[in-house]
């Protein structure tokens, strides 16, 4: 008995030491502290869904959903082969472009007016807080910080590691001239050496006007933050971008609910919806959708494209790594309902809706 509580002081010492770290960020305090307790969305001590939103699906648990992940097989979660990529230079292009590219995940460059903005960067090649635990695939990892042109608008959905990456965020904080965040998530950023100036942290339901008819409207997600043992202390969001000629639905994380039909009826029609469609199970259905709850959720926006994300690069779900692709890509064909599937590097010509994109995830089984 004394053996076994050694082991298990010595792994909470081991385990307290280790988050303290820079790369779990800090926990709001404050003033930032007193503004997020202002918002109608903070509650008992937490942000909270619109509606009640099970981490797991009732009928499921935490032990069973954890033991499939450590002790099951499930075939093909990786890609057998290098997933396709083109090396599109960024530092080069035309100003007068209006483009998307994507490198996995759910991070993306937009430039669009003449303004770019990136959105949920990781280039570490890693989607946990401990090293090599959650490798990117091969093939994912052509982009880097160095490659980023100055960034006018970093945003940030929420505060999970894969979509907010320590390594990545230090490494371009140089060229990033604003980030635009939820509550409570610029704690992070002013604990990794930012200039509080520089962070624009939103409630749902803002605007963020940037000039040139340009504004960022915040939207709701259904989904949850946290980058310790304390969940949702930091707000997870959802963006409409709109510019003087399209209006582009940035998603974020998000389980289905009513919140899309909304945001459509609100800011619709929408040009293009990146949607996240990957990682996804019924036993946690609530915070990511299902490849038919995408489609619908596209829909109800009133989106007249739909780009889905959120896969092709982690594990972090039990489905075969192509299956979110295959899925969705079926389901756009039966409703005639266009899709931007481009590789990680390819050019996504914003003006132009014919553009037409391969199956390239097809033959890497």
């Amino acid at each position: 008995m004394i053996v076994l509580l050694c082991i298990v002081l010595l792994t909470a010492i081991v385990v307290f030491l280790y988050m303290r770290q820079q790369k779990f960020g800090k926990a709001p305090s404050g003033k930032r502290l007193e503004l997020i307790k202002k918002s109608p969305h903070y509650k008992d001590g937490q942000f909270q869904n619109i509606h009640f939103t099970p981490t797991i699906t009732e009928g499921y648990s935490t032990a069973g959903v954890t033991y499939d992940f450590l002790f099951k097989s499930f075939p093909r979660r990786t890609p057998a082969d290098s997933i396709p990529s083109i090396k599109t230079d960024l530092l080069q292009l035309n100003v007068d472009s209006n483009v998307l590219v994507w490198f996995g995940h759910s991070s993306y460059f937009m430039q669009i007016g003449g303004k770019r903005f990136l959105i949920d960067p990781v280039f570490s090649g890693n989607a946990s807080p401990i090293p090599r635990t959650n490798k990117s695939f091969k093939g994912t990892d052509i982009y880097h910080a160095t490659d980023m042109p100055d960034i006018d608008y970093l945003l940030i959905t929420h505060d999970h590691y894969d979509h907010l990456d320590y390594e990545t965020i230090l490494a371009l904080k140089g060229k990033v001239k604003h980030v635009i965040c939820g509550l409570g998530v610029g704690e992070h950023f002013e604990q990794w050496g930012f200039d509080v100036k520089k962070i624009i942290e939103k409630d749902w339901n803002d605007s963020i006007p940037l000039g040139d008819g340009f504004v960022v409207h915040t939207a709701p997600a259904r989904h949850f933050s946290g980058r310790g043992f304390t969940r949702n202390n930091t707000l997870w969001l959802s963006y409409v971008l709109q510019t003087p000629n399209l209006k582009v639905y940035i998603g974020g994380d998000s389980g289905y609910d009513n919140h899309f039909a909304d945001i459509g009826k609100q800011y619709g029609p929408i040009d293009l919806a990146i949607l996240d469609n990957g990682q996804y199970n019924v036993a946690w259905q609530a915070i990511h959708m299902l490849p038919e709850e995408v489609l619908k959720a596209a829909q109800e926006l009133r989106a007249k494209r739909i780009f889905p994300v959120h896969s092709s690069k982690f594990v972090l779900a039990l489905h075969p790594w192509d299956e979110p692709l295959m899925k969705i890509t079926a389901l756009s064909k039966s409703h005639d309902f266009p899709l931007v599937t481009p590789m990680i590097g390819q050019e996504v010509n914003l003006n132009d809706t014919a553009q037409v994109f391969s199956e390239w995830w097809k033959g890497l089984n």
